[in-house]
């Protein structure tokens, strides 16, 4: 029953890798999305729509098996943990950013340019739907589900098969340098932790943070 539910669950992944790729180098810009979206509430709507859909189908893999999304009561020093994983990720990040590739950030299009008071609304909505809604929804499909169900061809190949299957999940090219050593960092918490809780609390805080220091200047 695990391999269908894995089987399932690669598909999933695969196929939303696939359209997230297609769309990047199809497009005349390289990716369709405008770093501006942030400030759109068709973005936002079109965003939990597709959120929803995915917990759905994620939903549907655990059918019967609630386990599977290790909701569980994390192990202790948890919190040193998840703040040693944060903070590891910055470090990454800085290494990267003094390579000379495109900016994480700028691939991803979720930052905006600057400030816009005036679409205050539709940027707090963005902020819950990238800061609340996509954590929430992507630590319970990879570290939860996705991990639960690697973890049968081993503790290191399931952390390392789920680092890099949410990177390619993002479908950017240079923001691999930052994403997979951050899914990795998340499934090595999940590990340690046994518990997907402090992942999503990491992963909402980097975020969060980098949507509010895009507009702090």
């Amino acid at each position: 029953m695990n391999k269908a539910r894995l089987g399932v669950w690669l598909v999933l992944v695969g196929a939303v890798a696939a359209l997230e790729y297609s769309a990047r180098f199809t497009s005349s810009s390289g990716r369709p999305a405008t770093r501006n979206e942030v400030y759109s509430y068709s973005a936002f709507a079109d965003g939990l729509v597709f959120y929803l859909l995915i917990l759905g189908i994620v939903l549907a893999i655990a059918f019967e098996r609630g386990d599977l999304f290790a909701l569980r009561r994390p192990r202790r020093h948890a919190v040193w943990m998840a703040l040693g994983i944060l903070v590891g990720v910055y470090l990454v990040e800085l290494v990267v950013s003094l390579l000379p590739v495109r900016n994480p950030g700028s691939e991803q299009g979720l930052t905006p340019t600057s400030w816009e008071p005036a679409h205050a609304g539709a940027f707090a909505a963005n902020v819950i739907l990238f800061a609340v809604v996509a954590p929430i929804v992507e630590e319970l499909t990879f570290r939860g589900v996705g991990q639960s169900l690697l973890r049968g061809f081993g503790r290191w190949p399931s952390i390392v098969a789920v680092g890099i299957a949410f990177g390619v999940w993002h479908g950017l090219v240079q923001a691999e340098l930052v994403l997979v050593p951050f899914g990795l960092g998340l499934a090595y918490l999940r590990d340690r932790t046994r518990s997907v809780i402090p992942g999503i609390f990491v992963h909402a805080l980097f975020n969060g943070a980098a949507l509010a220091l895009s507009v702090a200047g």
